[in-house]
Order: C-alpha cells, then structure tokens, then sequence
C-alpha cells in the first residue's frame, strides 16, 4: 500500500492529512486510505463514546483517541506557527480536560409545527438535535437541560424561538433565556416555580433589551481564587474549572521570575480570572472594556482589599501605549479570537521584558507572535490546553521574553 495514503498529521480543523497533502473527513494519523475506498483504522481510532457524534455540532472529534486528540492540539499551533514562518518552537503536552466539565453551554429551542426541538445545533447547520445525552457538560448543566424540556414544552409561546445559555456559578446554575420575556400571572408563576423547584441560582429573561433577573433569591457570584465576584448573566468565564486552573498555573510559570510585589498588567481582563490570581503577588493594573465586568472586578478587589487598580478601557480602539506599557514589568493579555494586533504591536515598540499571552486562537496568535519575534522577542515555549474536549477549539499560553534580558 502506498505510503501517501497513510494519514500523518492533523489539519487544523481536525481531518486526516495524507503525506501527499489530501485532507480525509474523520481519518486519524496512523489510519490507512483503502485503493477501493474507505479507511483502514489505526491506534489512533475510537468509537465515539456519545450516540450524537456523528452530527452534534459540539464535538467533532469523538472518534479521536485521548492520546491522538493530544496530537491534534500540538499539531493545530504547530501548523498555525508555520503558516508564519515559525519554526522549532517548544510545544508542552498538552492539558486535556476532563468529560463533564464544562460549565457553561447555551442551546437552542424552537417549534417545529407542534414539536419542540431543544439541544445543540447539527455540524455547520441550524438544524438542532434533540439531547439524549452529552458528555461534555457538568451534571449540574445536564440536570437543568432536561427539566427545561417539559416545562418549555408547556409554556414557550408558538412560533417562538430562543437560546437558552446555562452557566454552573456558585450557589448553582444560572439561566439566561434570549428570545422571550415571559408575560403574564400564569408564565411568571411557572417561571419562579421552575427555579424553585430545581434550585437555580437566578433566571433571566431577554427579549433583546437586555436581561430582566425573574427569579434571584441572593446575589450571583463566581468564585475566583477564593473571591467571590459577582456575575452577570452569561459573562465571559473560562468554559472549565480544571483548563481555568491549566491556564492560570502556566501564566504563573511564565511570570515565576517577576519580583513580588512589582506592577504587572492584565488585558482584556474580564472578570478578573487572572487579575485575583495575580494579586497574591503582585500590584495588577487591570483593563476591559465591558463595563459591568471591570465594575464588578474593582469593587470586588476593593472589598477584598486587593492591589488591582482598574480601567474600563477598549483595548481595541485605544490601546495601552508602548510609554504606559513601560511602567510594568510583565504583561498578561488574554485577547478574544481576533487578536490584539494593535496592542501587540505596542508591546513590540515598548521595553517590557516578559509577555504571557492567553489564547484562544493559534491562527491570529501566531500572526501577532511573528510581530513579536521580529521586535525582539523570543517565544520560549507554548502550553497547549484542550478545554474543549473532543472539539477542534484550541486554546494555549505562550511565554514572550525580550531577548537582553533573557
């Protein structure tokens, strides 16, 4: 059999590559393309341990062994930094979440003539799938999901169609549903009795004006290293306990060296999942531009008494100057999927000795990490982090250091 017909590597969207170049939907490195058609599969091949595989838009690589899906992350940033010249880079192995940990997920629900359809969405479509089970999700989650089946059966108005967002917070779950803001003694009662019933921690209600809290009983809150900060319906929050903690214990790797108590910065710093865990050390400065975000995190700070200096800022439209960046010695950015070019290309003109950038993208990552290696910087290495287990999403943290003072 034809060597080019042995898969080798991932593509960055999770299919088979042959040494020849062709890319095989659900073919895994060590797999064999058959001359007759089909796949010979290798070690690295499973049967999808989820009945929904094969169409559930969430997971696309179930048939994935934990230690290819493994190879896939460090293949998916090692193909994205090549796209930008960068070569030789060290790739740590990556930290693969666990099943049933994802704490927040948002489905969708609409009528189908006289049937409801709630779960996720089918791949690259908006067709949605009717749960019987998901590995992904906490218990908490899954709980909540199949209590909403009857009771959105009963009383979501025809013709309606929403997206229900659950997020696992600390005096349990919290429900956001977009689309509909219930009407009426009959739903509003329905409503407080769904919370009650299955001990929700608050239910929201947005028909596009924002959310209205329909049930609170005490104020949310999301416990970050120890802080319970509040949290507003649906807010940005690392998708897992276990990659959160991935995450932030390689940031601390990547500062290690950074004197204690010495001013380092925080952007796009959200609620604050990095800032409080920097505050056990150091001064933080801290800026975001969702406004209730950074609100919450400086008044938690000053309750609790901790270095965070706070700014609601665009970091888009206004980024720090390399002149404001100088003032710290080490920087933490955590930037959404499009990047941060117009800040890092700031932090290439500023003096700042050491960089742990967060990312949820290796494509826009590595396009800003090749501006930062052509200022003088130098990528040390890469934590790879699969949060999202069984999916083609990868997330990582790289350590820039600027190469006089390494």
């Amino acid at each position: 059999m034809s060597q080019n017909n042995e898969i080798i590597r991932f593509g960055s969207r999770g299919d088979g590559v042959t040494a020849d170049g062709r890319y095989v939907a659900g073919a895994v490195p060590g797999d064999m393309l058959i001359e007759q058609g089909g796949i010979k599969f290798g070690p690295g091949h499973q049967e999808p341990p989820c009945k929904h595989a094969d169409i559930c838009g969430g997971c696309q690589m179930q048939h994935v062994t934990d230690g290819a899906y493994l190879g896939y992350l460090k293949d998916n940033i090692r193909g994205a930094l090549l796209s930008q010249g960068i070569d030789n880079i060290d790739i740590k192995e990556p930290f693969l979440c666990n099943k049933h940990s994802r704490r927040r997920a948002s489905f969708r629900a609409h009528w189908a003539g006289k049937k409801l359809l709630f779960g996720f969405n089918t791949q690259q479509s908006h067709r949605i799938i009717n749960l019987e089970q998901c590995l992904t999700i906490t218990p908490a989650l899954w709980h909540v999901y199949l209590a909403l089946k009857p009771f959105l059966n009963k009383y979501l108005p025809h013709k309606s169609a929403v997206i229900i967002k659950l997020t696992e917070v600390d005096q349990g779950v919290d429900l956001l549903i977009e689309g509909w803001l219930a009407e009426g003694l009959e739903q509003i009662e329905a409503i407080t009795d769904f919370a009650k019933n299955n001990k929700l921690a608050r239910i929201s209600m947005d028909d596009g004006l924002g959310p209205v809290a329909m049930w609170e009983p005490e104020p949310v809150t999301i416990n970050l290293d120890d802080i319970h900060t509040p949290f507003p319906p649906f807010s940005f929050l690392q998708a897992t306990r276990d990659g959160e903690s991935a995450l932030k214990a390689a940031v601390g790797l990547a500062l290690q060296n950074i004197p204690v108590n010495v001013p380092v910065a925080d952007l796009f710093a959200g609620l604050g999942t990095f800032s409080f865990y920097l505050a056990q050390k150091h001064k933080v400065y801290a800026a975001d531009a969702t406004l209730s975000a950074i609100t919450n995190l400086k008044n938690t700070a000053n309750r609790a008494q901790l270095p965070i200096f706070t700014e609601h800022r665009d970091l888009y439209r206004r980024p720090l100057s390399s002149q404001e960046l100088n003032r710290f010695k080490a920087v933490v950015i955590d930037p959404p999927r499009a990047g941060a070019r117009d800040q890092i290309e700031q932090i290439c003109a500023s003096q700042l000795s050491d960089l742990a950038y967060v990312s949820c993208n290796p494509a826009t990552f590595s396009r800003d990490a090749k501006l930062l290696i052509e200022s003088g910087m130098e990528l040390l290495w890469i934590q790879a982090v699969g949060q999202f287990r069984w999916s083609t999403h990868v997330e990582l943290v790289a350590h820039f250091k600027r190469k006089e003072v390494i």
